[in-house]
């Protein structure tokens, strides 16, 4: 007769166990469920507290590495139906392969949100240098921004990597850095297709300059040599644009008209890696509807809001975040969540055969429309060191996974932009197949109750408020990973 331990030890494995959002894989100009075969269109936030200057090299802390906090934002994102996050600014050095640092990656699977991470980091020696592009072109560097594809390239809902973002913006750098973006891109799709165990989108986020945007698609994501198995190819391509400003704002006014007939003929998916002008506030997000209606839908894959935490800097934040650990919802949350409540997600989702079978052009000087752009498709060898690296990988890879999520519901006080205190806040894990999508609620829609106190941090919470949380997690961890130690000695 089994044991009371044998009933409970499997009590423990069924509560722990993970589900796992299907991969999204490139297909032509969209992106595609790899399970369902619908079609993935980003309904996205900027994910990044404190903005650049909150990251702090060795500090302890990135935006993925709390738990506890990124539960209470996973569920408040899955209610405003958000299925993707933009990450910034991360630390490999963490060691996301800790069980609490995994847990975010974790929570945000869970429920039906993916990642798109940007390797590159502000800090110096971290991004390539227009300036200085073949002494910041290095193995140092190469290794930071593998080690940022070690830590997340298990997780199912990685969406994919920026191998840059806005390289190209000040005038003059499209003469030269050009091949070397496509460089940093080959060097991190090779990476992947020898260390990890699927393929991951690798794409490069735009400057919306005008002037140059068109040559920066076109040279970013043709075929050298015609080749299909360029590996310096972009697989997407990002647009921060802030050109809808305000309710009168229209899709002549905006210039999406203008958008749409520049991508009309991509190959690869085309998405705003930003978007959600504040010259007008509070923000009116009419251009939700341009974006995912039929005049866009073609062409477009939908786009990512700037940003979810309010920054003392600006005034792009959906949401507040306070140095207790709580946090408030503002109108533009309210308003940006009614305007996805509109969506035909159904149409959304279907597919288009036509747009999935297309190959990107063959590279040539004749393509490139500014005189200024760079018209060569000469790219850079990897650095001296850099190729043992992509062959043997980085030494101690802090590789990240999947791990069980047993706390459901948000323990800090969460309220709405009315004041009131949002009730049973929890996330809602999805069956597999599925990611989230807009669900018609309401969420500043809960009974008044006291506001809510504390100093807003405009990012990253003080210490001094949330180490309790980081202690609970740090406890669950280890009873946890004692779980899966005897589970796997067991089986």
């Amino acid at each position: 007769m089994p044991s009371p331990f044998t009933y409970i030890f499997a009590f423990l494995l069924w509560s722990i166990s993970s589900v796992a959002v299907p991969n999204i894989k490139v297909q032509g100009a969209d992106y595609v469920n790899n399970v369902t075969t619908d079609r993935f269109q980003i309904i996205g936030v900027a994910y990044q507290p404190g903005g650049s200057a909150g990251f702090i090299a060795g500090s302890g802390i990135d935006p993925l590495s709390n738990g506890t906090l990124c539960l209470r934002d996973a569920a408040l994102m899955q209610r405003l139906g958000i299925n993707t996050i933009r990450v910034y600014n991360l630390d490999p050095s963490l060691n996301h392969a800790y069980f609490f640092l995994d847990l975010c990656a974790s929570i945000f699977n869970a429920v039906g949100i993916y990642m798109l991470l940007d390797v590159n980091s502000p800090l110096p020696n971290e991004s390539l240098n227009p300036g200085d592009l073949t002494s910041s072109y290095n193995s140092a560097y190469l290794n930071r921004i593998f080690a940022v594809v070690e830590a997340f390239k298990n997780f199912p809902n990685t969406l994919g990597f920026f191998s840059g973002n806005e390289v190209m913006q000040q005038p003059g750098t499209e003469t030269n850095v050009p091949p070397y973006v496509r460089a940093v891109t080959r060097d991190l799709k090779n990476y992947i297709a020898k260390h990890s165990p699927r393929n991951i989108p690798v794409g490069y986020s735009a400057a919306d300059v005008r002037e140059i945007l068109a040559d920066s698609f076109t040279y970013l994501s043709c075929v050298i040599d015609g080749s299909t198995s360029d590996m310096s190819r972009i697989d997407f391509f990002g647009l921060n644009s802030y050109s809808w400003c305000g309710g009168d704002a229209t899709f002549q006014s905006a210039g999406y008209d203008i958008l749409v007939e520049m991508f009309g003929n991509t190959t690869i998916p085309v998405f705003f890696s930003e978007y959600g002008c504040n010259e007008v506030r509070p923000r009116s997000f009419n251009e939700v509807q341009a974006l995912y209606g039929p005049d866009m839908t073609g062409v477009m894959s939908g786009g990512i809001i700037y940003e979810y935490v309010q920054e003392e800097s600006n005034n792009y934040g959906l949401v507040d975040l306070y140095d207790n650990g709580t946090a408030a919802i503002r109108i533009d949350y309210d308003t940006l969540q009614k305007q996805y409540n509109k969506l035909d997600i159904k149409q959304l989702q279907s597919g288009n055969s036509s747009a999935t079978n297309l190959k990107s052009p063959r590279c040539s000087s004749g393509l490139i429309t500014q005189a200024s752009f760079s018209k060569s498709f000469k790219i850079p060898s990897p650095p001296s060191g850099a190729q043992i690296i992509i062959d043997n990988g980085i030494k101690n890879p802090a590789t990240g996974k999947l791990v069980p999520v047993e706390e459901m519901t948000v323990k800090a006080a969460v309220y709405g932009s009315n004041g009131g205190l949002i009730k049973d806040l929890a996330i809602k894990p999805l069956p597999d197949n599925q990611s989230n999508t807009p669900n018609g609620q309401d969420t500043s829609g809960a009974p008044s109750a006291s506001s809510p106190s504390g100093t807003s941090t405009g990012g990253k919470p003080k210490s001094t408020g949330g180490a309790g949380h980081l202690e609970i997690d740090l406890l669950l961890a280890s009873l946890t990973l004692i779980i899966l130690s005897l589970r796997e000695a067991l089986l």
